[in-house]
C-alpha cells in the first residue's frame, strides 16, 4: 500500500494541533500515513501538546528558533518517508477529508502535483481575499503558469517531486510554480476551506513587498537560472555601449574646443561605462557559479520523466 506523509508547519498553534491530528486520523482511516509536525519556533504550548499525542505515526521536528515556513516544509520533506507528500496548514482551515479525493486525482491523471483551490474561502475580504486575488493574477501573468490559488497550502505531491524543490527564503508561496518550473504536471481541484477558530493569522498586508521580491527572484530563476550571462551580459553591453557613445560625443566636443569638465552628461557617460562593466562581470561570475553548482554535485540542467526501450518503460 502506498504511504502518505503529511507535512504540517506549525507556529503558535497550541489549540489546533490536537484537533487537526484527530481530523486527519478520521479522514485517512484505511490509509497508510505518517504525520510530520514541524514546529517553527513556537513560544506557546504547541510542542507539549504535540508530544502529548502517543501515536507512532506522529513525528515532531522542533526548530531551535523561527526559520520560516519554507525551511519548515523543507525539513518535513527531508524527513518524509512516504510515496506521496501532502502539505497543509496547521490552523484547521484546510480540511483533511479532501486528501483522498486529491490523491485519487493525482493517481488517475498521472499528475505530479495536485493543488487545492479554496472554494467559498472563509477569510477577511480586504485583508486576505483581495490581496490574494491580485497576487495570483500577478504571478500568473508574470510567470505564464496559471495557478489559480497559490496561497492554498493543501497540496499532494509525488515524493520525488517534493524533495527536488529548492525551498529557500520564503518561496513556499510559489511552491506550485516552482514545481511547474521543474516540469511537473499539475492539476487544480476545489477544496473546502474553514474559518479560523483558534489563534491568530500570521499573515497580512505586510507580506506584499516580500511577495513581489520573491516573484522577481522566481522570474529570474524561470528565465535565466541556467544562462545568467544572457541577462547580465545583455543589459551590461547595452549600458556600456550607451556610456561609450556619450563619452565619444563628449570627446568630439572637447576636440572642438568646448569645455566639458563637470558637465552632467560626461558624468553620466562615465557612470554608464562603469555600471555596464560591472553587470558584465557579474554575469561572468554568475555563469561560473552556475556551472560549479551543477558540476560539483553531478547535477544536470534537465530532468527526465521517463525512458522507454522498445516501447517499454525502464
Amino acid at each position: 500500500m502506498d504511504k502518505l506523509s503529511l507535512v504540517i508547519s506549525v507556529y503558535n498553534e497550541e489549540e489546533n494541533v490536537i484537533p487537526l491530528y484527530e481530523q486527519i486520523v478520521k479522514a485517512l482511516e484505511g490509509y497508510s500515513f505518517e504525520i510530520i509536525y514541524v514546529d517553527d519556533g513556537s513560544s506557546d504550548q504547541t510542542v507539549p501538546n504535540v508530544k502529548s499525542i502517543h501515536d507512532e505515526r506522529l513525528h515532531l521536528i522542533e526548530f531551535k528558533r523561527n526559520f520560516g515556513q519554507s525551511s519548515a516544509l523543507l525539513a518535513g520533506f527531508d524527513h518524509a518517508s512516504g510515496d506521496y507528500i501532502v502539505t497543509m496548514d496547521g490552523d484547521l482551515q484546510n480540511d483533511p477529508s479532501d486528501i483522498p479525493m486529491m490523491l485519487k486525482t493525482l493517481k488517475d491523471g498521472d499528475y505530479d502535483v495536485v493543488t487545492g483551490i479554496r472554494a467559498n474561502r472563509q477569510d477577511d475580504l480586504f485583508i486576505r481575499k483581495i490581496p490574494s486575488m491580485l497576487a495570483n493574477r500577478l504571478v500568473s501573468k508574470a510567470s505564464n503558469i496559471k495557478i489559480k490559488d497559490n496561497g492554498c497550502a493543501l497540496k499532494v505531491f509525488r515524493a520525488d517531486m517534493a524533495k527536488s524543490l529548492g525551498l529557500y527564503g520564503e518561496l513556499h508561496r510559489f511552491i506550485s510554480v516552482l514545481a511547474a518550473l521543474e516540469g511537473a504536471r499539475i492539476a487544480q481541484v476545489p477544496v473546502k476551506h474553514h474559518a479560523r477558530i483558534h489563534g491568530k493569522s500570521k499573515y497580512g498586508l505586510s507580506r506584499t513587498t516580500k511577495v513581489l521580491s520573491d516573484l522577481t527572484l522566481l522570474m529570474f530563476m524561470k528565465n535565466y537560472s541556467q544562462r545568467p550571462m544572457h541577462f547580465f551580459g545583455t543589459w551590461g553591453l547595452i549600458i556600456f555601449g550607451a556610456g561609450v557613445l556619450i563619452n565619444v560625443y563628449m570627446l568630439i566636443l572637447k576636440l572642438m574646443g568646448n569645455d566639458i569638465w563637470g558637465k552632467p552628461l560626461l558624468l553620466l557617460g562615465i557612470l554608464l561605462v562603469l555600471a555596464g562593466f560591472q553587470l558584465i562581470t557579474i554575469g561572468i561570475i554568475s555563469e561560473l557559479m552556475m556551472r560549479t553548482y551543477y558540476e560539483s554535485q553531478h547535477k544536470r540542467p534537465f530532468t527526465i520523466r521517463n525512458v522507454f526501450v522498445g516501447g517499454k518503460k525502464v
